[in-house]
């Protein structure tokens, strides 16, 4: 029964739009190719799906496609020879040409400096213009810091990923896109490459589980995530698999996320009251519960309170991709006076007493920072738990639409949490959670009136 949830959860992360992701990616290499090789109506010369996609690790809600179109070697010369940040124009030139074709979308440099992107409705396209070196890898522009040449080799990449795929029967796939998956549940910024790094490096390690089959999949995460908690936090990076090119992560957050994963399933089995409530917990709302375990598990506590049924989640209302780091706090006062914050009284584990007001504000927005003039939304969600909660009927839990603080007041007993999500493009590309909190005598919350 295990082993059959596992399998559903993995189909239901295939892509589901694969099908507009290749024509924007023919599109696109056309209008290329007629710029730059003498009118070439080619929808695949020059051009290369890169990234996940590439290494075929994505998963249903990705919101940006990674491709390289190469470049003749003679605007190598011309821009390298520019007088001035000859990258910058390059990038300037590309943009120049997609906008013959994309004159309705809104064509951008990104903040970054390495690529053009195409904005559509759901999901954005980034471009790389690069140059084949003798080797098989290329040098692609960097127009931050006045202008470099960069190399990068993601062929290689894509090469030992489909190697890995085959060896495993696909559950390196599998492996993958599940770890994307807790990833946008829990709400971390932790690029693709890494995932699929440390995915891999993690077979190598654990060469058993290359036989894995669906049935071994809870002691295989169970070692994934002791394996992931237990990497170096002082390491600046990991070597990327096949080319071996250094991949960052500056706050390395997955270390402390991993330990909290396998502190919820250490001690699971398939007999385990908690077993599908758990993985879910890790793994998302969309994690498939037999019908039995849920009537047998769910349906008692669900039923004592109509208001039980009222929760939302993100999934359900947008496509998640989390590639952005958002931080809430919440300021708490006594009497119109600040006692402190919320994150210190849960480190301190101090106990909060009942007729606080909460302000929960959004503390770090790294969308905001990087893309300074994009639109985008912000929701929040407040749920209380608990017998009072379900008592008085308080059980809260619908997403709705606000602006960078919230406003509530603790009144009654119970574990309750608050959840913030970035919405840009119709796509949740941040979350945040905090725990309100996580103490012996814990607190639900009602809107400030």
């Amino acid at each position: 029964m295990l082993a059959e949830s596992f399998e559903e959860f993995v189909e239901s992360l295939e892509l589901d739009n694969l099908d507009d992701i290749n024509t924007k990616f023919k599109t696109i290499t056309k209008r290329l190719n007629m710029s730059y090789y003498d009118g070439s109506t080619s929808e695949e010369d020059h051009g290369y799906k890169v990234g996940s996609l590439g290494r075929q690790t994505a998963i249903r809600g990705i919101s940006d496609m990674d491709m390289l179109f190469v470049l003749p070697e003679s605007k190598y010369e011309q821009y390298d020879n520019y007088e001035g940040n000859g990258q910058s124009a390059l990038l300037q030139d590309v943009k120049k040409e997609l906008r013959k074709r994309y004159s309705n979308e809104k064509v951008i440099v990104r903040g970054d400096g390495q690529v053009v992107v195409i904005t559509f409705s759901n999901y954005e396209v980034e471009i790389c213009p690069a140059f084949e070196n003798d080797d098989g890898s290329f040098t692609y522009p960097d127009s931050n810091e006045g202008g470099k040449w960069k190399r990068t080799d993601p062929l290689v990449e894509i090469g030992e990923s489909e190697y890995m795929i085959d060896h495993t029967h696909n559950h390196f796939k599998y492996i993958c896109q599940m770890i994307r998956a807790w990833k946008n549940n829990i709400g971390f910024k932790m690029g693709g490459l890494l995932i699929d790094t440390l995915v891999h490096r993690f077979f190598h390690k654990y060469p058993a589980y290359v036989t894995v089959t669906y049935e071994d999949y809870l002691p295989l995460f169970k070692d994934l995530f002791t394996y992931l908690k237990e990497q170096n936090k002082e390491q600046n990076y990991w070597r990327a698999l096949g080319s071996r090119q250094p991949v960052y992560d500056k706050h390395k957050t997955f270390i402390s996320k991993a330990k909290k994963a396998y502190n919820k399933i250490k001690d699971l089995t398939e007999e385990s009251e908690e077993l599908y409530e758990k993985l879910q917990e890790v793994f998302g709302v969309r994690f498939p519960v037999p019908e039995t375990v849920a009537k047998a598990e769910f349906s008692s506590y669900a039923h004592r309170s109509a208001s039980a049924t009222t929760e939302q989640f993100i999934e359900h209302l947008f496509q998640v991709d989390i590639r952005y780091n958002l931080k809430i706090e919440c300021e708490i006062k006594a009497n119109g006076f600040r006692v402190g914050l919320l994150r210190r009284f849960i480190r301190d584990k101090k106990r909060l007493p009942l007729s606080r007001k909460l302000r929960f504000y959004i503390e770090e927005n790294e969308f905001e920072e990087k893309h300074r003039d994009a639109p985008y939304h912000i929701y929040w969600k407040v749920r209380n738990r608990g017998t009072e909660a379900v008592r008085r009927n308080c059980l809260r839990g619908e997403i709705e639409k606000g602006n960078s603080e919230q406003e509530e007041v603790t009144s009654f007993n119970g574990e309750h949490f608050v959840e913030c999500y970035i919405i840009s493009n119709d796509v949740c590309v941040a979350r945040d959670t905090i725990e309100v909190p996580i103490l012996e005598t814990p607190f639900p919350m009602k809107v400030q009136s």
